[in-house]
């Protein structure tokens, strides 16, 4: 028996009403299968069967309707330390037990130069990732710590976020994160939470539908047009009413798949 399965297509609804569409999608094929899709967070394992459960609050549900997590696509357990010149090194304290090798490791995890940290003396790392937002209407994204999973043993310092318009700016992100205390290591495991992608759309009531998105040739021009431009200017917003004079009126174009099922 063929099983079809398609995701809901908001294009068709009227402008101002009902959800608004944001679209995902790998900038990166290689590799791929290791990073999950993006997940709605909702409370797992939580008490619903009360009526006054925090669980059932509309205004908590409402909330948590509005992140979604991206999860570590691998284990990472590194620590900081300076080499004979005292230049700050990363240090690939898995060993010989690390899931992933050492030199695939130092590809997508790397220390930025010194000069560059905001705070003297806390290191600031970045995790590349292929992840990529965008939408075909005015959609900001925030980058956020996941505050609503507990974590066991605390990062020892804090995710460098950030927030910007999708539907002008899509782009692949970055996890970066400032080491406070850089005398302790950094230990993520696969699968657990990253951080949060929080959208704000211009009526604030509007639910947010997610859906992956076909890297279509237009799309994929569009993005090569603003790769980069951080490298050749320092406020990157300025350049946001240039690139949405050159955009195409769609992008986001859902993914469909079908699959067969016995």
């Amino acid at each position: 028996m063929r099983l079809s399965v398609s995701f809901e297509n908001t294009q068709d609804t009227p402008s101002g009403r009902g959800p608004v569409q944001v679209g995902w999608f790998l900038n990166d094929n290689k590799g791929s299968i290791i990073y999950d899709a993006p997940e709605r967070v909702r409370s797992v394992d939580v008490n619903r069967e009360h009526a006054k459960s925090a669980s059932r609050c509309p205004a908590v549900i409402n909330m948590e309707s509005r992140y979604f997590m991206v999860k570590c696509p691998f284990d990472i357990h590194v620590g900081f330390a300076r080499d004979k010149d005292g230049k700050g090194v990363l240090r690939n304290l898995a060993g010989s037990k690390s899931a992933i090798r050492g030199s695939k490791l130092g590809d997508k995890l790397h220390l930025t130069n010194e000069v560059e940290w905001r705070t003297k003396g806390v290191p600031t790392i970045q995790l590349s990732l292929p992840y990529v937002f965008i939408s075909d209407e005015p959609v900001y994204m925030s980058q956020v710590s996941p505050f609503m999973h507990y974590n066991r043993d605390p990062w020892p310092g804090t995710i460098f976020g950030g927030r910007f318009p999708i539907n002008v700016w899509p782009r692949p992100l970055m996890w970066a994160f400032e080491w406070h205390e850089p005398d302790k290591p950094i230990k993520l495991k696969r699968g657990d939470p990253l951080f949060y992608a929080a959208f704000e759309t211009v009526s604030p009531d509007r639910p947010v539908v997610l859906t992956e998105t076909e890297v279509t040739p237009e799309l994929t021009d569009y993005m090569d047009m603003i790769s980069g431009a951080v490298n050749y200017v320092n406020q990157t917003f300025s350049l946001f009413e240039a690139a949405e004079e050159r955009r195409p009126e769609t992008l986001l174009k859902p993914v469909s798949r079908k699959r067969s099922k016995e």
